[in-house]
């Protein structure tokens, strides 16, 4: 009888603190990488309500000098991290602190990439492209979505292309992840519900990817039970720390889940919505998720028909079809519940940005590319992401 060989990989940082009061051993954790001299990235809302200070006060207590840079934006670029990198050498640094959400953590990890193995941030666009290894890197996390602190992605925008280049290496993922509901207290409700949505993406597309295993199933269940529970609380009520607390540990368990298991098309659409027209990566996920798994519904009627219970519908004595077409239902109200725009053109509105139908035939094509689609359930043609941009307008 012949075997089918399969292996299966699982990423995740050496050392995770997760809990109120984790901030205050960043000093410590980074000695315990072997850093002196840390550049700490990050960007200029997080200096505004005076956490990067907070943050490097902590560290000079502790005898140890500190370089910030804070230019760093939403949907990061490459020029982010070409500047980044002159920073660093210019500084004679030698560790690195990524604090904020994503987009702080993938410049953080775009810069690490370029230090450690030269060239610029495009060389290393696709899957494990670096040779060699990080240096010493903790991420500290103040939203609870994106998981970017724990993961072996790292999305830049590409000025030139107006292009979000996918970088999946395992040597991006930190050695250390960091995620203290404190730091999150003050997010506002938008900021919030975006990324909560983002994190219910993440477990939602990994529950469904092809690659999905025991391990990522038994995360992405957990993170969307978490979800369900906490993410409304959270958004109501910011100073909720349970709500905040739960948070964390549900965008974490997502990362676990999509680190190792991937992602699928709503990713791979979303980043060009992100690169084209610079909008919010986790409003652009939630609007576009039930579109995309409506889409996906017939590759697994038994994994939405789960998900819809997770979320909270009752599934007895309903058809897999019909508890399919709930978790449908359930993600479309959660959205709604937490104020996510009703589809890009509003989204576009609301940031200033003109999102038009003449774009989806250069977007469409670029999504194709991405390697996030990859592990999508269904396969997607032209025409399908097509029309799914379109519908979702």
């Amino acid at each position: 009888m012949a075997v089918r060989e399969q292996v299966y990989g699982f990423f995740i940082p050496s050392v995770t603190l997760i809990g109120i009061g984790a901030h205050k051993e960043i000093p410590a954790r980074i000695r315990s990488l072997g850093g002196k001299k840390p550049l700490l990235v990050t960007d200029k809302g997080i200096t505004a309500i005076g956490m990067t200070q907070q943050i490097v006060d902590i560290l000079k207590a502790e005898g140890m000098d500190c370089v910030v840079y804070d230019e760093t934006i939403p949907n990061p670029t490459d020029k982010n991290v070409a500047d980044g990198v002159k920073v660093y050498k210019d500084n004679k640094c030698d560790a690195l602190i990524s604090l904020g959400g994503g987009s702080s953590h993938d410049c953080g990890k775009g810069v690490g990439l370029v230090v450690a193995n030269g060239g610029t941030i495009h060389d290393y666009e696709g899957v494990d492209k670096s040779t060699n290894p990080m240096p010493p890197y903790l991420a500290v996390n103040t939203t609870a979505g994106t998981a970017s602190e724990m993961t072996r992605f790292c999305i830049i925008t590409d000025t030139s292309r107006k292009v979000k280049m996918a970088i999946v290496d395992w040597r991006v993922t930190p050695g250390i992840a960091l995620d203290d509901p404190l730091l999150m207290m003050g997010m506002p409700p938008s900021l919030t519900a975006a990324t909560g949505m983002d994190a219910l993406t993440h477990a939602v597309e990994a529950y469904v990817s092809t690659i999905a295993t025991p391990i990522t199933d038994a995360c992405a269940e957990k993170s969307i039970r978490l979800v369900s529970k906490h993410l409304r609380a959270a958004v109501a009520n910011g100073q909720d720390i349970d709500a905040r607390e739960g948070m964390c540990y549900a965008q974490y368990l997502g990362g676990m889940a999509f680190n190792n298991a991937s992602l699928g098309h709503v990713h791979a659409m979303a980043h060009q919505l992100g690169g084209f027209y610079d909008l919010p990566h986790g409003e652009c996920n939630a609007i576009l998720l039930p579109y995309v798994e409506a889409h996906n519904l017939i590759a697994n009627l038994d994994r939405f028909c789960d998900m819809a219970e997770w979320l909270g519908t009752d599934v007895s004595g309903m058809t897999k079809r019909e508890g399919a077409e709930a978790c449908l239902t359930a993600i479309r109200q959660l959205s709604k519940d937490v104020g996510i725009p009703d589809g890009l053109i509003a989204l576009g509105e609301r940031y200033g940005k003109k999102v038009s139908e003449k774009d989806i035939g250069t977007m469409t094509a670029n999504a194709q590319k991405d390697a996030c689609g990859l592990t999508n359930p269904r396969c997607m043609t032209d025409e399908a992401v097509a029309a799914i941009y379109k519908a979702a307008l």
